[in-house]
């Protein structure tokens, strides 16, 4: 107890100046007073307070805490272990929300869903009309290309497991999108790809040929790594016309978005058999979250390295981007804008329009006849088409392409580069927009008849003209679904996420046009908040995502 009541008074013992050691033995701390009740402070302390007060505070608290730790310790071990529970989660809270930040400051920029609404990390830069903020396009880099220096890991022609042959439908764009999946299926079965062939499409009426759009050569050969491609059929195989014909030699059961493991299992084994195989209907027939990242890489490969568009073309469609960026004297950006309201898209979509009666009743017409099946008695179509309207699901109007560019703050003397086909409803249907935007200009306005005169015998040459004329613009803007703004606004970010790409929230558009008492002033706020992150911007993918749309999870890496 002696040896206690010595190292007590010891922790509550204020050292006096080394001056005054010897005549200072045992002066209390001013805070905490001795037994006797009587702080013993002299004239030497006051000095001492002056001269020393780093001393003293650090004095203070080391006598203090210690006598406080010292007697928990000593007396109190319970209430010590909780103090020391304490101290340990407090400081694993520290570090956990240290490295949260270092990571969120580190990490790439992404777009994430939250439920229906993409949320963006925020940026510093002011918005601009023209471009994506920088801070928001420097995390992700194209990886999809060719890697030099790699050996082939393709087997020798003699030991190949048979040749496919498709046909790639419809328009460009689709046709695009099926010889990105010929390859790849190619690949997945070890086969060789017998050089694709563009079918005439039924709506276009056009009999253009894989070289009369796109250079064979450098296809061929940026892709000798990957899969092996002939030109022809072999010479070996003589009855020509029985892979055009002939059921044996074709596949057709694919279901869509078929999985890997489908071609392997069912597919594979007719190749093996008949050593030639036709594809058939190839559209929509490989999926995306059910076959190797690999594969996907290599759809991109194809789709953004290997289909290069004839010299001719790329030509051309540069001399048009020249022009639209020179319009007003000097240089100055410029908008493509895919204006979707043809005739047929407008019949197809079943959704109802502004028109006369005289118009509403052609148009339900023009449906009867190429859509019976969905027409039947025509009684239905008005709540169908309110529902589809209602969800975003129609094409917008020019007028309404009109309000929503106002409203972003595009202004009148914009300059922009319309690609589309024969919108509905001719010039009366364009006045909105030409009013508003009155710098409307499409190549046949850019460019001299003698010069798109080469183009015309190919109607997909006209369509690639437009097609890399979009992909060049500072701003590129769809107002409907389909291959080519999917095509357009994919390749836009595997270029970097620079360029702004706007995806109109066409729901938001049928809700505001179609409230009475929404101001002005409330749209354009409406509008603004809600596009921000419709650009283009780099966004997280998602089960059965569409890769032509967003290649950012198998073709782009971190930068």
């Amino acid at each position: 107890m002696a040896e206690l009541r010595h190292s007590s008074s010891i922790g509550n013992r204020v050292t006096a100046s080394p001056r005054k050691r010897d005549d200072v033995v045992a002066s209390s701390s001013p805070l905490v007073p001795d037994s006797s009740g009587v702080t013993n402070v002299d004239d030497d302390d006051d000095d001492y307070r002056g001269r020393y007060p780093r001393d003293r505070f650090r004095s203070f608290f080391s006598s203090h805490f210690q006598s406080i730790f010292l007697d928990e310790s000593r007396f109190h071990p319970h209430k010590s272990k909780i103090s020391l529970f304490l101290l340990v989660v407090i400081a694993l809270s520290l570090v956990v929300a240290i490295s949260s930040v270092v990571h969120r400051l580190n990490g790439p920029y992404l777009c994430k869903k939250d439920s229906i609404t993409l949320q963006c990390p925020r940026v510093k830069e002011p918005p601009s009309l023209w471009e994506n903020p920088y801070s928001a396009t420097t995390s992700w880099k194209p990886c999809a290309e060719r890697r030099e220096g790699l050996i082939s890991d393709i087997p020798p022609e003699n030991a190949t497991n048979g040749y496919i042959f498709i046909h790639a439908e419809g328009g460009l764009n689709q046709q695009r999108i099926a010889i990105c999946n010929a390859v790849a299926v190619a690949k997945i079965m070890n086969a060789t790809l017998i050089l694709p062939v563009l079918k005439q499409d039924q709506i276009w009426k056009d009999q253009t040929k894989f070289e009369d759009i796109f250079v064979v050569d450098h296809f061929i050969n940026y892709l000798k790594d990957d899969v092996r491609i002939v030109r022809d059929i072999p010479e070996w195989f003589t009855d020509k016309a029985e892979l055009f014909t002939s059921i044996r030699r074709t596949v057709k059961n694919i279901p869509k978005y078929a999985s890997a493991d489908f071609y392997i299992d069912n597919v594979l084994p007719r190749v093996k058999e008949k050593k030639i195989m036709s594809l058939k209907p190839f559209v929509d027939r490989l999926g995306y979250d059910n076959v190797p990242p690999e594969i996907n890489r290599l759809r991109c490969r194809v789709n953004y390295h290997a289909l290069k568009f004839l010299p001719e073309i790329e030509q051309m469609a540069d001399q048009l981007v020249s022009r639209m960026r020179n319009r007003t004297g000097s240089s100055n950006p410029f908008m493509a804008l895919h204006l979707r309201f043809e005739k047929g898209m407008v019949g197809l979509s079943f959704c109802d329009f502004v028109g006369t009666r005289s118009e509403k009743a052609l148009m339900a017409a023009y449906r009867k006849k190429e859509w019976p099946r969905r027409f039947k008695d025509g009684s239905h179509l008005w709540a169908l088409a309110l529902q589809k309207r209602k969800e975003g699901r129609c094409p917008l109007e020019p007028g309404e392409v009109a309000v929503l560019l106002r409203a972003m703050g595009y202004p009148k003397e914009t300059q922009i580069y319309v690609a589309s086909g024969q919108v509905y409803g001719g010039q009366n249907r364009m006045a909105p927009l030409r009013n508003m935007f009155p710098n409307l200009v499409t190549k046949e306005e850019l460019a001299t008849k003698p010069e798109l005169d080469g183009f015309r015998k190919h109607v997909t040459s006209l369509a690639a003209l437009d097609f890399l004329v979009c992909l060049k613009s500072d701003v590129f803007v769809m107002t409907h679904g389909g291959n080519f703004a999917k095509l357009i606004i994919g390749n836009r970010r595997y270029m970097g996420h620079r360029l702004k790409s706007i995806k109109p929230d066409k729901g938001l558009m049928s809700k505001s046009l179609g409230d009475p008492y929404m101001g002005w002033a409330a749209f354009v706020e409406d509008v603004v908040i809600t596009h921000q992150t419709r650009t283009g911007l780099p966004e997280e993918t998602f089960p059965n995502y569409d890769l032509w749309e967003n290649p950012l999870t198998n073709c782009m890496c971190r930068a």
